[in-house]
C-alpha cells in the first residue's frame, strides 16, 4: 500500500525538537520551530536514512493540522496513471467531498519521479490561479536524496515543479557531519529495543564510543538503529563494533601519485560495499530473520549465508 497514515515518529525527546546536540539539528530544530506553523511548501534534502521522514513527521505535530492525518504517498516506481490516482487519493476528490481541508502530506522521495509523473504532479499542484485544486488545501512536504539543481541541470528534473515545492529547502545532515550525537542516539535505540525484547539497556565505555565514532556510517542513522538493533538482540557489543570497521575501504589516489590499484580491483571492492550494505538494510528490515532476507533478496538461504560470511556481516 503506498499511502500510510501516522502521528507518531521516532527520536524526538519531546513534541518541539528532534534530540541532539550537534549545532546543524540545534539549527533545523529552530527553523522548524520558526515554519511548522505556516502553510508553506517544505523540501527535506539527506542522505538515505538521515530521517527525512522523522522531521516530515514532526513539522506535522507541530502544525495547525496536526490533529488529522498524516498521509504519506511513496513516489518510487510509479507510473502517471497510478501516481494520479494515488494523488487523487490522499488529497484530491475527497477534501471537495467533505471538505477536510487540513492535512499533511508527504510525498517520499520526488526525485525518483520520472518526467511524465513530474507532469502529473504539476497538474495538481496549485499554482495561484487554479484554486479549485484539491492540492492547495494541503500542507505539502517532500523528500529528496539526490540535488535536484543537479537533477534539473541534467534535464531529469522539471525547474517549474522545483520551484512549487521548494518554500523552505531544509538540509539534514549525514551522521558522519554530527558525531557528537552519537551518544545520545543510541541511549535512545538501545532503550527502545531493550522494550521490545524485554532485556536490559545495553551501554557503552568511552572506548567503545571512541570506536563508534570513528565509523563513518554511511547507513546514517538507520545503520546506527541496526547496530543498537543487534546488540540488544544478541549482546557481543565488541564484535558488532569490530564488525563496522571490517569493510574494506576503496582506495583513493593522492593527486599526483602514480595509480598503485587496478579498476578492477576498485570495481570489486565497490561491489562488495554494495552487496554489503544491501544485505545489511534487508537483515535488519528482517530483524535479522535469514530465511525471510534471502527470500526478500531473491537468493537462497545458502547463498544468503555465503554472502553473510563473505561481506564480514556476522553476528
Amino acid at each position: 500500500m503506498a499511502t500510510t497514515t501516522s502521528h507518531t515518529g521516532d527520536l524526538e525527546t519531546n513534541h518541539t525538537f528532534v534530540s541532539g546536540r550537534s549545532p546543524a539539528i540545534r539549527s533545523l530544530n529552530a527553523i522548524i520551530g520558526e515554519i511548522a506553523g505556516t502553510d508553506i511548501p517544505v523540501l527535506l534534502v539527506g542522505e538515505s536514512g538521515t530521517g527525512k521522514e522523522v522531521y516530515t513527521r514532526l513539522i506535522h505535530r507541530l502544525s495547525r493540522h496536526s490533529r488529522k492525518p498524516l498521509t504519506k504517498l511513496s513516489c518510487r516506481a510509479l507510473e502517471p496513471g497510478k501516481f494520479l490516482a494515488l494523488l487523487k487519493s490522499c488529497m484530491g476528490t475527497e477534501v471537495e467531498e467533505t471538505g477536510d481541508s487540513g492535512r499533511t502530506v508527504f510525498l517520499d522521495g520526488i526525485d525518483e519521479l520520472d518526467l511524465a509523473c513530474q507532469k502529473t504532479l504539476l497538474s495538481v499542484l496549485p499554482d495561484g490561479e487554479r484554486e479549485e485544486n484539491g492540492l492547495h488545501q494541503a500542507r505539502l512536504v517532500t523528500s529528496a536524496s539526490r540535488n535536484l539543481e543537479k537533477e534539473i541541470e541534467g534535464g531529469r528534473f522539471r525547474k517549474e515543479l522545483f520551484f512549487r515545492i521548494n518554500g523552505v529547502c531544509l538540509r539534514l545532515p549525514a551522521l558522519r557531519e554530527r558525531k557528537e550525537d552519537i551518544p545520545m542516539l543510541l541511549e535512545y535505540f538501545f532503550a527502545k529495543h531493550a522494550a521490545e525484547t524485554n532485556r536490559g539497556v545495553s551501554t557503552l565505555s568511552k572506548e567503545e564510543l571512541d570506536l563508534l565514532a570513528a565509523h563513518d556510517w554511511p547507513g546514517n542513522i538507520r545503520e546506527l538503529e541496526n547496530f543498537a538493533r543487534k546488540v540488544s538482540l544478541f549482546g557481543h557489543i565488541g564484535e558488532a563494533i569490530k564488525e563496522l570497521h571490517r569493510m574494506p575501504e576503496i582506495p583513493f589516489r593522492v593527486p599526483g601519485e602514480a595509480s598503485r590499484f587496478s579498476l578492477k580491483i576498485v570495481g570489486r571492492t565497490a561491489s562488495l560495499q554494495a552487496e554489503r550494505e544491501l544485505i545489511r538494510e534487508t537483515l535488519g528490515r528482517t530483524h535479522w530473520n535469514r530465511k525471510q532476507a534471502a527470500k526478500q533478496l531473491n537468493i537462497s538461504y545458502k547463498s544468503l549465508l555465503y554472502k553473510i560470511k563473505q561481506t564480514g556481516l556476522l553476528e
